[in-house]
């Protein structure tokens, strides 16, 4: 069996947690330590579990938190070269592995697939984790879908996927021009129609739960994010995750 929980989904910061009876481990850190341990402990969730961190870019709503969670839970984290070289030296880690994107790590009983993006970050990756044949994949800051997060998203029984921004809410909200342009560009986020099309064309056969994740607070709602996914629905949940909370644990098994 595997557990899933978004502890933080949003551009105030991310941290997701996979696991299963023995192991577990964490993507982004972009919460303080404190948060991170007291919404695992909400959840009943070990955090001596947890074997590994895993960085998908030196953004600091991914990595801010990072160097005091990795230093209390006494753990590596895994990142690559450029991420860790563009990122900000205050917050760094000392126990790093640097990984190439393409590259499938092994963190305790689970194999980690790292695969580049299209995000306006040095060397941006998503994961796919996967044990015992079930596959998480935790795909967030995507500007345009690439053959990689194609590739990667058909073959995951469960999903962290963005849907960041409502389109009209965007353009007719408060953010200047070129906010504006930046997020809805290729290197920027996934809007809810983008995740939509990109769900519905591609989803694994035996897909079980969707967390749609970094919502926006300005550009999107979540009644609006989940009635853009109206036409799946009936295929497979759909569910929210929160930008100030832990989320809803969810058992695959």
């Amino acid at each position: 069996m595997i557990d899933i929980c978004a502890l933080a989904s949003g551009s105030n910061g991310n941290c997701y947690y996979i696991g299963n009876g023995d192991d577990a481990i964490l993507v982004d850190a972009g919460i303080s330590r404190r948060q991170v341990l007291e919404r695992m402990a909400r959840k009943k969730l070990d955090p001596s579990r947890i074997k590994a961190i895993f960085i998908s870019h030196e953004h600091a709503d991914h990595f801010r938190g990072v160097r005091v969670l990795a230093k209390k839970l006494d753990v590596p984290v895994f990142m690559t070269q450029k991420s860790w070289e563009k990122s900000w030296g205050p917050n760094r880690p000392h126990a790093v592995r640097l990984f190439v994107p393409g590259e499938s790590v092994i963190a305790g009983n689970f194999t980690v697939h790292t695969f580049l993006k299209n995000h306006d970050a040095a060397e941006p990756c998503s994961f796919r984790i996967e044990h015992n044949g079930i596959n998480v994949g935790v795909f967030t800051d995507i500007g345009l879908p690439c053959n990689n997060v194609i590739d990667h998203l058909s073959q995951c029984q469960a999903l962290f996927l963005e849907s960041n921004y409502d389109e009209q809410m965007l353009w007719q909200g408060p953010y200047p021009h070129h906010l504006k342009v930046r997020v809805a560009s290729d290197k920027g986020h996934l809007s809810n129609t983008q995740a939509y099309e990109l769900l519905e064309k591609y989803h694994h056969p035996d897909l079980r739960v969707v967390f749609l994740s970094h919502l926006s607070e300005d550009n999107n709602r979540p009644e609006v994010a989940v009635n853009a996914f109206s036409g799946v629905a009936n295929r497979f949940p759909v569910r929210l995750t929160n930008r100030y909370a832990e989320a809803e644990m969810f058992h695959l098994e």
